[in-house]
């Protein structure tokens, strides 16, 4: 048995729900705390095993309470929802975290220092930009198609036929709507200011950090994957081998077994979505540059695009190169590519 207290806390903005639960598993009190309030309570403490939901600012109060010198548990939000019993409040959640956090197998998340959570930032914030960026070219497309205006696909077409489109002699556009798309291309350009600014740092923060270094020797993965793959699993030590790292981004197949069948579907898409995203994109970039190499991973890659085609070839891909990482990581060996 454990010898020492649980506290667990149901996170949120300003009143947090504190249980706290002694070893033998006595509630001892399960009351709201507020925010101020928070930090004073819980380093009035002997030193507890602190559970939590990995949501809202929990990789935060995890660092201010293994600063004080708790044992931080970070749970994913999936495996504390069968433990809620009767209503659904912050009382009834507090006690399930708590209970939770005592099952022998579970894996809990695993704590981002601040420069993670930095980089971390810097791709949601990129990311955003992107689907901001891309929300303007399709609108514009769609208004000047109502005025026989059809721009072709990318970026690159988009700039050059708005430019061209605010020209005063151009015929097909009123003055009127000349007007609101250069104030569109002004915002496009912001946009793709931010997104290079953004790119910049990550570049910069790739040449000053080894692992990063590390990951950007591995074909397929560049400046923005290797910075996200820092920015979720740091050096990879959480996961004892590669397949679960696979696992964990949702890039091995789902399995449905009864009796003596069994059978497997599509792949199961838990974890990261964001990294799982940016990963295919580095997969399928890799795809197009193998044709002619004779390297093991050229090979391999030639070899399952002939068996199961493009498209699942880029998802085996993706699952290959997640594994390479993790083994670059642990290993601390650049990528080096093997003759078949």
């Amino acid at each position: 048995m454990n010898k020492f207290n649980t506290i667990a806390i149901d996170l949120a903005k300003n009143v947090f729900q504190v249980c706290i639960v002694s070893p033998d598993h006595t509630i001892i009190q399960n009351k709201k705390v507020s925010r101020a309030n928070l930090p004073s309570l819980l380093a009035n403490q002997e030193t507890s095993i602190v559970a939590m939901e990995a949501c809202y600012s929990s990789h935060y109060w995890a660092r201010v309470f293994s600063d004080m010198g708790h044992e931080v548990r970070l749970i994913p939000a999936q495996h504390v929802k069968p433990f809620v019993r009767g209503n659904k409040n912050d009382h009834n959640d507090a006690i399930a975290i708590a209970e939770a956090s005592w099952r022998p197998n579970l894996k809990y998340v695993p704590l981002k220092t601040v420069e993670q959570q930095d980089i971390q930032a810097l791709h949601r914030i990129r990311d955003k930009l992107i689907a901001r960026r891309t929300s303007i070219v399709n609108q514009t497309r769609g208004l000047l198609s109502e005025y026989g205006v059809i721009i072709p696909m990318g970026l690159a077409g988009f700039k050059k036929h708005m430019s061209l489109l605010l020209d005063p002699i151009e015929p097909r556009i009123t003055s009127r709507m000349k007007q609101q798309l250069a104030e569109i291309k002004e915002e496009y350009d912001h946009l793709s200011r931010r997104c290079l600014s953004i790119e910049k740092e990550l570049k910069q923060f790739v040449r000053d950090n080894p692992l990063c270094q590390r990951l950007i020797t591995l074909p397929g993965v560049g400046v923005i994957n290797a910075t996200a793959l820092y920015a979720s699993i740091g050096n990879g030590n959480q996961f004892a081998k590669p397949r679960d790292l696979s696992v964990w981004l949702g890039v091995t197949p789902k399995q449905y077994a009864s009796g003596e069948k069994s059978s497997y579907g599509g792949i199961t898409k838990r974890g990261n979505q964001y990294l799982r995203k940016q990963l295919i994109h580095g997969a399928r970039s890799l795809l197009h540059r193998t044709n002619g190499k004779t390297d093991k991973l050229s090979v391999w890659i030639q070899q399952i695009v002939e068996r199961r085609g493009k498209y699942k070839a880029v998802v085996a891909i993706a699952n290959r190169l997640a594994r390479l990482a993790w083994i670059l990581l642990q290993r601390n060996e650049d990528y080096r590519a093997v003759p078949a």
